[in-house]
């Protein structure tokens, strides 16, 4: 590998470090009664306590360092005053900057016990994810990614949210190309090692049909069922993908 792409791999191992830190974080803080925004805070301390930046904060003017959503919020919920509940099913997305370069990542876990929908949602959602990564092999394409995903998703019957996609990740939170979750086996751009990509499934109960709420920012199934989401940044090695920022999504398997 080039002396520049080893430089970029290790700035984002130590990025992507921060993020996994983040979300184990944010598996031990979310119990019943705790608030979405006393989470948030905690993890703005870890990632400055490393030197790092959050990714989120003022990126677009959104106002927190996490994306909290919870039940049938798909992504880019704001940390509040909202307590959450037992039964509740609730997505953390975290970004750091460190280096030079971003970590991006998501989980998406239980509060409590939850009902065997969610349960069975989030670990079809988890195993698309795992699916797609599988597929991020130099030589491969984009297309590779997106269609092993929906076929995890679709053949559970649950519906992949296509007004989102991961993307390419690096000195910019948000690169090319874009990574639907979604789409035809042999299509789109070439994975190339040196690659950095975002893979980041959201899977729905019902219907594909979101609406993004007068926040501007938090969108919603459009059924009001659950969502879920699952996200790791990933490096592309001339051995296949390495994942940057390792979570053990849901819990179990």
């Amino acid at each position: 590998m080039q002396k520049s792409l080893q430089k970029k791999l290790y700035a984002m191992r130590d990025s992507g470090a921060i993020v996994s830190e983040a979300l184990e974080l944010c598996r031990r803080l979310a119990l019943p009664g705790v608030t979405t925004a006393s989470i948030d805070a905690k993890v703005e301390d870890l990632i400055r306590s490393y030197g790092a930046k959050p990714s989120f904060k003022g990126y677009g003017g959104f106002p927190a360092s996490t994306c909290i959503s919870v039940n049938e919020v798909i992504v880019h919920g704001i940390p509040g005053k909202r307590k959450l509940l037992e039964g509740d099913i609730v997505g953390f997305d975290v970004g750091a900057f460190l280096g030079g370069y971003h970590g991006d990542a998501a989980l998406t876990i239980p509060i409590g016990e939850v009902d065997e929908e969610s349960r069975q949602l989030m670990l079809v959602t988890w195993k698309s994810l795992k699916a797609g990564v599988a597929k991020a092999q130099p030589g491969n394409k984009i297309g590779d990614i997106g269609s092993a995903v929906q076929k995890v998703a679709e053949k559970a019957g649950f519906h992949v949210v296509r007004d989102f996609t991961g993307h390419g990740v690096g000195k910019k939170l948000h690169e090319r190309p874009q990574i639907p979750n979604y789409g035809r086996a042999g299509s789109g751009a070439t994975i190339k090692v040196g690659d950095a990509l975002a893979i980041e499934p959201m899977v729905n109960v019902g219907t594909v049909a979101m609406k993004i709420l007068p926040d501007n920012w938090t969108a919603v199934v459009y059924d009001g069922s659950r969502s879920a989401h699952y996200e790791f940044t990933i490096f592309i090695t001339e051995d296949g993908p390495e994942i940057l920022t390792p979570h053990n999504g849901p819990g179990f398997d």
